[in-house]
């Protein structure tokens, strides 16, 4: 049975909701329904937590918790690595990466930075009417949190907001996407049975009400808001916090660029572009899910990347053998669908997929639409499915212009032959992370947010622990020299 945490305790309800298996279509357990009242109760417990205990203040103890939490999710990775696969629906092969390992040593870069993060900062004396006053800052956790995740990679959207937002000293109410809640459950559970983590620090809700998130983003004892999930959503869980004027951050949707130069030699950006499009079946928001091509070499890489589309293996995610899982339900699916064939309506040419797969579960098939105008809906809104839309460009200003052309500006990709001048291209385009030449930037110390509509701050690295501190500028007067009075006699 899976339950909520409140307030330390494993809580059961009587309403649940039924988590599918999205390769199958099948129920695979029930989840909590969480009230509106439930949310208040979790909010409360939080701010309880932060004002009558020492977590805040207590830095080396956050840090033991921390360790404690890696250590436990270690020990139970297998698991985990099952319950993603049918869950998430993501593929084996994805779970040794940022579906569950990768996230999971983002609690140990955590717990490794907090012991010496200056949480204080010397700014020297200054003079104020004949007075000298000594300045400094200190850094104090933000208050209580709701984090809010979308369903694509649970497990590493849970761990970057619960881990730095704990280092920082908040107390968190998280809650899990409604589509696959039960590995995000399973994660309270082990913070609940075996962590020193006191009681209403993290409390972890799953529920299929929208008021439910509207409690946590309109309360007034939150003080701060992280979300992950779509823009237009994003846009509501801002405007709904702007009541209270709470902190809010936001990791939202992307159009991401792959742009070929051309200068470059094609494989590298073929077979990117191929296997990143299928990756957890295009349920990735920085997924370049654009490629901005030369004109003259439109065609030969259509046909090259429609090759290796082709040799792309779906089906049971749990099958070592598969590359690619299905997408999260049919609502997800039939959208996909319906995007697909509207690009194809508006004059973009089919030249792989472009259907649902037979069979149980919600598979779609590894589709590219070639000749996309930039400015169709293909070409600018987000799918979130295994799509990649192929538009030419005539050089380097217009291939900058079109990728620059979107409200997102989440990630992209640069590939050419002179690196510099890649990276000259690259340093152009509006968005938060970039790779050029091949370029990983992912990992536990490196920013992750994104420019313009793909969100508001970064997540993980030294500034995704600054998202959750406030700064607290302090002075005090020195002691004034006595005068020396009289003379020697």
């Amino acid at each position: 049975m899976h339950r909520l945490l409140i307030d330390g305790k494993l809580v059961a309800t009587d309403r649940t909701y039924p988590s599918l298996n999205p390769a199958t279509g099948q129920v695979i357990g029930q989840a909590p329904d969480a009230s509106p009242a439930d949310a208040q109760a979790a909010i409360a417990a939080a701010r309880r937590a932060f004002d009558t205990t020492t977590w805040s203040t207590d830095a080396a103890f956050r840090a033991r918790c921390l360790d404690q939490l890696h250590r436990v999710l270690s020990e139970h990775r297998e698991e985990l690595r099952e319950l993603t696969i049918a869950d998430v629906g993501a593929p084996r092969v994805l779970t040794f990466g940022a579906q569950l390992d990768e996230p999971i040593e983002i609690v140990r870069y955590y717990a490794d930075l907090l012991p010496g993060y200056p949480l204080t900062e010397e700014l020297g004396e200054t003079e104020f009417r004949g007075q000298r006053h000594r300045r400094w800052i200190e850094k104090e956790a933000a208050g209580v949190v709701a984090a809010i995740i979308g369903y694509n990679y649970p497990t590493q959207l849970a761990l970057a907001k619960l881990s730095p937002a704990l280092a920082a000293g908040c107390t968190v109410v998280l809650k899990a996407a409604p589509d696959d809640p039960l590995i995000t459950l399973a994660l309270g559970e082990l913070i609940a049975e075996h962590t020193d983590i006191p009681p209403g620090v993290v409390n972890i809700l799953s529920s299929s009400q929208v008021a439910v998130g509207e409690a946590l983003t309109t309360s007034p004892d939150v003080d701060a808001v992280t979300f992950t999930g779509s823009t237009a959503t994003g846009r509501a869980i801002m405007a709904a916090a702007s009541g209270t004027i709470k902190r809010v951050f936001l990791e939202l949707g992307g159009k991401s660029a792959l742009v070929v130069l051309d200068d470059a030699d094609l494989t590298g950006p073929i077979m990117v572009a191929a296997f990143a499009t299928c990756s957890h079946a295009g349920q990735g928001c920085a997924i370049p899910t654009r490629m901005i091509v030369p004109r003259a070499h439109h065609d030969a890489i259509v046909t090259q990347v429609a090759g290796l589309l082709g040799q792309v293996t779906y089906g049971d995610p749990a099958d070592p053998k598969n590359y690619m899982g299905p997408l999260i339900s049919e609502k997800q699916r039939d959208k996909v669908d319906g995007m697909v064939k509207r690009a194809v309506a508006a004059g973009a040419t089919l030249a792989a997929g472009g259907e649902k797969a037979d069979g149980p579960g919600f598979f779609y098939l590894p589709t590219l639409l070639a000749n996309v105008d930039p400015d169709s809906e293909i070409a600018q809104e987000e799918v979130f499915g295994p799509v990649l839309a192929v538009i030419a460009h005539d050089g380097d200003d217009d291939a900058v212009r079109i990728a620059n052309n979107s409200i997102y500006g989440l990630s992209g990709a640069v590939f050419g032959g002179d690196e510099q001048r890649a990276l000259s291209v690259a340093r152009r385009i509006r968005t938060g992370t970039i790779g050029v030449n091949g370029g990983a930037w992912f990992g536990p110390d490196v920013p992750f947010g994104g420019y313009k509509q793909s969100g508001v701050g970064r997540e993980m690295g030294a500034a995704g622990l600054e998202e959750f501190l406030e700064t607290k500028s302090l002075a005090v007067p020195l002691p004034v020299a006595s005068a020396a009075f009289g003379a020697a006699s």
